[in-house]
């Protein structure tokens, strides 16, 4: 089953209306059509922000934002070229959308009504395992290693869909999935919608965005170890073994340790010197890649919209302060411990004089923030995700959303 079932449809996602169908009149009155730049870069435009996407992944390129100085910075990680992305082989999740399942499945296999699933594994290899121990964002061929479409593009908003067989990395069923982009006054809102047409399958999506709030142009720092984070309504975490998999735990943030973002907020690095932090991102990592639980209904029933932010990121340099309002139940945070100076810095970021500073993202030079729900609770059913992470044809469709909020805050939070 492919798009055409939609031909002569019109969608409504995310206020967004695709018209599929051609145009029956000669007295349709056609907009413009808008179109890639010469880097093959989809551009949208807000009050006071603009950004860039690609097709590849579904994948946000460039965010720009004027920093408390007037100074436009961008403030995400990419490339400069759309081409590039399908031929860097290191392919570190630069802004996609990781699918059809986001994060970590274990032992790269889950169980649905009875049968079991093996997923393909691209993840910790062994001699025993050569393709891997688990399965990392959907697979070696997940969602944000293929082209999406774009099927609508204004000056404020862009959708792209994807078609995923069934099969696929593994994955019962065909899934149709819309992403849809919005930027407004200061804020980039995103949709995600996906549609399970033939058989029930697990779908879990997530944005998987690289942030660095200066737009590397901190000619003191190239790291985010400054930045203030802060997540006050996740006390507790799910727990992970040396290789970053649930254990099935859930744990407490005990007020004061290394994990504690939600008592106050704090910089980034303010932990580092603590031996806690030895081996809390995995074996041999020091740093942060950890899920936090967002427990937001302790108080009664709220409006994801309007009753608080679920993660706050804050530069006291560039001022640039970013809000995140989700309505999903989790919040991963990546320190990027795994940088090494490798990846090169886009046109549009860094220092062009300052030798201290190579234009590269050094180990800790980003920040990646994930909205999603509880990371591999398919493989957890006393959970009970199911009806978050479960989803079959003729049900409720998957469906995410988060507004992304910026101001300016150049409050210094003390290390």
């Amino acid at each position: 089953m492919r798009l055409d079932w939609l031909s002569g449809a019109t969608l409504l996602l995310s206020g967004v209306c695709v018209n599929v169908a051609a145009s029956r009149s000669q007295k349709t009155v056609q907009k413009p059509v808008l179109k890639p730049d010469k880097d093959g870069k989809y551009w949208i435009h807000g009050q006071g922000i603009s950004a860039a996407f690609v097709p590849y992944g579904a994948s946000v390129s460039n965010l720009l934002i004027k920093d408390q100085y007037g100074i436009q910075r961008d403030v995400v990680t990419g490339f400069d070229n759309a081409t590039y992305y399908t031929l860097d082989r290191q392919h570190p999740h630069f802004g996609g959308v990781p699918g059809r399942y986001a994060n970590r499945i274990k032992n790269s296999s889950f169980e649905l009504d009875g049968q079991s699933y093996q997923i393909t594994a691209n993840e910790n290899p062994t001699p025993e395992h050569p393709a891997g121990l688990d399965t990392l964002h959907g697979g070696p061929d997940g969602w944000d290693w293929r082209n999406f479409t774009v099927v609508a593009h204004s000056n404020t908003s862009i959708t792209f869909s994807i078609v995923d067989p069934d099969g696929k990395e593994g994955f019962p069923g065909e899934v149709i999935s819309f992403i849809t982009y919005t930027l407004g006054n200061m804020t980039w809102d995103f949709k995600m919608v996906a549609i399970p047409t033939t058989k029930k399958t697990p779908i879990m999506l997530s944005s998987h965005t690289y942030w660095n709030l200066d737009g590397f142009a901190n000619n003191e720092t190239q790291s985010v170890l400054n930045h203030t984070f802060y997540l006050p309504y996740s006390g507790q975490r799910v727990a992970v073994d040396n290789i970053l998999i649930p254990t099935g735990d859930i744990v407490a943030n005990k007020e004061g340790s290394v994990n504690d973002f939600w008592s106050a907020p704090k910089q980034i690095g303010h932990s580092f010197p603590d031996p806690e932090l030895e081996g809390n991102c995995g074996f041999n990592c020091t740093g942060y890649d950890n899920c936090w639980l967002v427990n937001r209904n302790q108080d009664g029933p709220y409006d994801w919209r309007k009753d608080g932010f679920v993660a706050r990121l804050q530069s006291a340099w560039s001022g640039i302060q970013l809000d995140v309002y989700s309505d999903q139940e989790a919040f991963q945070m990546y320190s990027c411990n795994g940088q090494n100076g490798s990846m090169a810095l886009k046109k549009t970021q860094g220092l062009f004089d300052n030798p201290e500073f190579p234009r590269t993202i050094p180990q800790y030079g980003c920040v990646v923030l994930e909205v999603e729900d509880w990371i591999d609770g398919i493989n957890q059913p006393e959970w009970q995700r199911s009806s978050k992470q479960i989803f079959e044809p003729g049900g409720d469709p998957y469906v995410l959303q988060a507004s992304y909020r910026f101001s300016i805050n150049s409050t210094a939070t003390p290390l």
